[in-house]
């Protein structure tokens, strides 16, 4: 496969600290690739790597076929966007857009004819007169954006465009840039530690931890199939529920046995055969749980008692114990519950998750 960003044993340190350590990485050409973790991962230096914005202590970055490890930002052929909007406030909209091409010299002609295509893909054409003072967060981001869309440029690069936003223009923007996406196909390189803009933009998501790479799949694979304790405990909201326990032979087949839990473990879907005896975590997303009537007559099934409830709308997430377990199931809002009112529950196995204890893979 050809990769319009190829990143290569990539080491950067500073001092005896390795932040990111043999990283490989090839992102396709007009790929929207999202990098996603939490605070410290990697992922923000590993943008700035790929932008030029810091320098590497080994391995090399390639763009489009060209080594670019020690090429400057400006001869990357890429755009980028900031978390703050980095405008300059004495300049208009307009201006602001033209900026990078009136100091590389593009003739006018050419710097209208950008400045006029961005603004009608951003839609701010009415914006273009006004100083960044005068405009919502929202219109600022969007001329940020706009600034990097002039240079027409191979990559685009978005280090957490979105984080100084509230949360309804979040939104917005965020589908405005899936639909800037769709127009354009350029390829796309975006940071985020907040999963649902992953989940919702990204065509593959690459979790980090530790400076290094913990999956790298499309939002649904990693989502239902995550490959480590880590990326079921990060991806998800609300979280995983996880249960320890171990694996033991029924007359049914191989079951788990924890933490006041019982259940067969048939139709589990695991790349890893389940051995009795084995120590596991096992774990069921709050919306993959059978719950109420849902769960009557299921294998496994169990009563549960609940803890308390949290009405969100289109549906509820409902606290419970089970046994020595407390754990959240997500169900439809149109039945009530109270405190110390008791459910049936039962899990829909072939959504588990099943990880060693020792390794903390999937199995």
């Amino acid at each position: 496969m050809d990769s319009s960003v190829s990143v290569r044993d990539l080491r950067i340190s500073y001092g005896a600290l390795d932040v990111i350590r043999d990283l490989q990485l090839d992102i396709a050409p007009g790929e929207f690739l999202v990098l996603l973790g939490p605070s410290g991962c990697g992922k923000s230096t590993l943008l700035n790597a790929i932008a030029g914005l810091i320098d590497v202590s080994d391995g090399e970055v390639w763009i489009n076929e060209r080594n670019v490890t020690w090429d400057e930002p400006k001869d990357r052929g890429i755009g980028m966007v900031f978390q703050s909007y980095a405008l300059y406030p004495q300049m208009t909209v307009e201006k602001n857009l033209s900026f990078g091409l009136r100091v590389a010299k593009h003739s006018r002609e050419d710097i209208d004819k950008r400045v006029a295509r961005a603004a009608e893909i951003l839609q701010i054409e009415p914006l273009l007169k006004r100083r960044p003072s005068n405009l919502s967060g929202g219109q600022r981001q969007r001329v940020a954006i706009g600034r990097a869309l002039v240079r027409d440029a191979d990559v685009f690069l978005f280090d957490e465009p979105l984080s100084n936003l509230d949360a309804k223009l979040r939104v917005d923007l965020r589908v405005e840039i899936k639909r800037l996406h769709q127009r354009l196909r350029s390829t796309m390189v975006y940071v985020t530690h907040d999963q649902i803009e992953a989940l919702t933009l990204a065509d593959r998501i690459a979790v980090m931890q530790g400076g290094a790479i913990q999956q790298l799949d499309d939002p649904l694979t990693i989502y239902n199939r995550p490959c480590n304790l880590f990326v079921a405990g990060f991806i998800g909201s609300p979280a995983m529920n996880f249960f320890r326990g171990r694996l033991e032979e029924g007359a049914d087949g191989v079951r788990f046995r924890g933490q006041g839990i019982e259940t067969p473990l048939a139709g589990y879907d695991g790349d890893t055969a389940l051995l009795p005896g084995r120590e596991v975590i096992f774990g069921m997303r709050p919306e993959h749980l059978l719950f109420d009537q849902d769960a009557v007559g299921r294998p496994g099934q169990v009563e549960a008692v609940v803890e308390l409830e949290e009405p969100m709308g289109a549906d509820s997430l409902v606290w419970l114990t089970l046994g020595e377990a407390r754990l959240s199931v997500r169900c439809g809002s149109g039945r009530r519950y109270r405190p110390g009112d008791r459910v049936p529950l039962a899990f829909d196995i072939s959504r588990a998750s099943i990880f060693d204890a020792e390794t903390e893979r999937r199995l």
